[in-house]
């Protein structure tokens, strides 16, 4: 029994304990640390990915306990790709916030906190540990949005520990019923004591914990109208943070909604139970349009990005309401390219921000003769999030869109085919800004700067150094530019490389809706 998915969990948290450690001794080593563990997490997520695509899944039982009795850890090809992404955007991520910030030894121990739940709950085969391993993505994510200085960043973080909290405790209540229901928590167990003729889809038990873990979950991705927290906290965190968590809180709880509904409660729920399927379909559609119009009425760009992400999960969701190997297969593309694309914007915009000191779309004027490279990656990012081929967004779409076209769902599949207009209205604006508008007058520039420059000290969480001098405004480092550099050309060749990461998946979609 291979013992490497106990390890990547396990990896995260001793560089967590390692950086606190090495804290007390010398303050401000938490970065080089940081990025061994998560160069090493790369490397054994990487080896664990190539052992998963298969047919059958790598499985450890935690502490040697048979399951169902034990915890049960299981890595698919899905939930290989979760823990993939999760360790290569937190690498990504450290080398933009080198210089971007924040820098303390405690801010980079909650990150890898933040890594090892977001690992966790992709590989997890039990559903209480799924909930344990939500709740340390949410105090990290909570602690990590708070660590920006100003009174902005608090107010963002303890919105979103309110909002989260409802959303951990309705999917905690959740696991209560199915439990009450099945006397198990294992996820495969779940499966088939659900299916039992003693339990049944139709039961009332067994519908109210749907409902409960599906609106949790839903709280968590950000769905609307329960999205709230979202806007506030992406806006409100420091650049690295509104980069890490866009690209995966969000992300990693779309994939748990996946395996609820799917490895838990199964296709013939949803056969069984109509309403479930109305219920997933009118929430992607609200989710799509309405994120959407939000985005369009944002006058900051940070804010513009997170309305767009609640439209963009609203497409996931629409492949889990579709419930077919094509729709499933462009969710799992969409969730990977979102997290590189939407992650990627975050952080350009951060690096532009840093730069010029241009926060909102106003600002973008003539971008791309101020700073060509972050106006380039900004315009190919955003053209990826269009759909525009041949980038990772226009083949998650064109899956979706498709699996919606094969069961006959027409108002799914037209709204599906909508949101490429839709996001095209929000993003074009942008590039029509930074390519095709005058610069602003370099002594109104100038000012502007060295206003917001100010504000970008206390927005990136660059506090005090350690001997009490204030820090000094960030600078745009080669780090930085690689990084965003990086994510755009990242984008596209996933998006040649997505139909062959589709095939791949196939197998692991098929057991899905076995």
């Amino acid at each position: 029994m291979s013992e490497l998915p106990a390890l990547v969990v396990a990896l995260p948290l001793l560089g967590s304990v390692t950086v606190l450690l090495a804290g007390l001794v010398r303050p401000r080593t938490g970065w080089p640390i940081t990025v061994v563990a998560a160069l090493g997490q790369v490397v054994a997520v990487g080896t664990l990915a190539t052992r998963a695509f298969g047919d059958d899944p790598v499985r450890y039982v935690v502490g040697g306990f048979t399951a169902p009795f034990g915890i049960e850890l299981v890595v698919d090809g899905l939930s290989a790709s979760m823990a993939l992404l999760v360790a290569v955007v937190s690498l990504g991520v450290l080398a933009y916030a080198r210089a971007a910030g924040p820098r303390s030894n405690p801010f980079y121990a909650t990150y890898l906190l933040l890594v090892a739940g977001l690992t966790g709950m992709s590989i997890t085969g039990d559903v209480f540990n799924m909930y344990v391993f939500l709740e340390i993505t949410g105090l990290t994510a909570y602690a990590l949005v708070a660590s920006g200085e100003g009174g902005r960043s608090a107010l963002a973080a303890l919105k979103y520990l309110l909002v989260g909290t409802v959303g951990a405790s309705l999917f905690l209540l959740g696991i209560g019923y199915a439990y009450v229901a099945t006397g198990t928590l294992n996820m495969a167990d779940l499966s088939t004591q659900l299916a039992a003729a003693e339990v049944g889809y139709t039961d009332p038990l067994v519908q109210a914990a749907f409902g409960l873990l599906v609106v949790g979950l839903f709280v968590k991705v950000a769905v609307f109208p329960v999205h709230t927290w979202q806007p506030t906290a992406y806006a409100g965190a420091p650049d690295s943070v509104s980069a890490f968590i866009s690209a995966l809180v969000s992300t990693v709880a779309a994939y748990a909604l996946i395996r609820i509904v799917f490895t838990v409660f199964t296709v013939d729920f949803l056969a069984a139970n109509g309403f479930a399927r109305t219920i997933l379909a009118v929430a992607a559609v609200v989710s799509i349009v309405v994120g959407s119009l939000l985005a369009v009425s944002q006058t900051e760009i940070k804010r513009m990005l997170a309305y767009s992400s609640v439209s963009q999960f609203g497409l996931v969701l629409a492949a889990i309401a579709v419930a077919n190997t094509t729709a499933l297969t462009g969710a799992a593309i969409h969730l990977v390219g979102h997290a590189v694309m939407k992650g990627g914007l975050f952080l350009t915009s951060g690096l532009i921000a840093t730069e010029t000191g241009a926060r909102s779309i106003d600002a973008y004027d003539g971008l791309a003769a101020r700073l060509p490279s972050g106006a380039g990656a900004f315009g190919v990012l955003a053209l990826a999030m269009v759909g525009v081929p041949p980038a990772v967004g226009f083949v998650g779409k064109w899956y979706v869109a498709l699996g919606a076209v094969e069961a006959e769902a027409w108002p799914l599949a037209v709204v599906i085919f909508a949101s490429t207009l839709l996001t095209l209205a929000y993003f074009a604006r942008i590039v029509e800004r930074m390519y095709f508008r005058e610069a602003p007058e370099p002594a109104a520039s100038v000012e502007s700067v060295e206003t917001d420059a100010t504000t970008a000290v206390v927005t990136d969480g660059n506090g005090p150094t350690d001997d009490g001098a204030a820090a000094s405004t960030p600078r745009v480092s080669l780090g930085m530019r690689a990084t965003v550099v990086g994510a755009a050309v990242l984008a596209i060749v996933l998006g040649v490389a997505a139909f062959q990461y589709g095939q791949l998946l196939e197998p692991t979609i098929e057991r899905l809706l076995s």
